[in-house]
């Protein structure tokens, strides 16, 4: 039971990261464009603006998709609380999988916007 328990928790971490980081770039983005922390992409770092554009975008999508995939992956657990280590691990090792998709096909979302609101040198049309 102990390991369900732990790999329960461990799931739920990437959509509570997301919900997280998504309302912190959302509202409290970083001021200014670094190469550390944020949105990083070559995009969103043109100038202030895009930097701004990006970090609003990012932070709605992530909040709104991490509370999405919140409740399949609480929902999808139920079913393997007495289930063998073996099949709660590669249960828990897929759904992660799938949330890790998630969030790296935020990217594309994000991109497409910014260059739908700007042009190449991040000027906005």
């Amino acid at each position: 039971m102990w390991f369900f328990i732990t790999m329960f928790v461990c799931s739920l971490l990437i959509p509570l990261i997301m919900i997280i980081g998504g309302y912190l770039m959302w509202k409290r983005p970083p001021r200014n464009i670094n190469s550390l922390m944020g949105y990083r992409t070559t995009m969103s770092k043109k100038n202030v603006d895009t930097w701004k554009f990006a970090h609003d975008y990012c932070g709605r999508l992530w909040l709104k998709f991490g509370l999405i995939i919140l409740v399949p992956s609480i929902v999808v657990q139920i079913p393997f609380v007495h289930a063998d280590d073996d099949t709660i691990g590669l249960m828990t090792l897929v759904l992660m999988m799938v949330q890790l998709v998630v969030v790296v096909a935020s990217i594309f979302p994000v991109e497409k916007a910014l260059k739908q609101t700007f042009d190449k040198d991040g000027v906005r049309l």
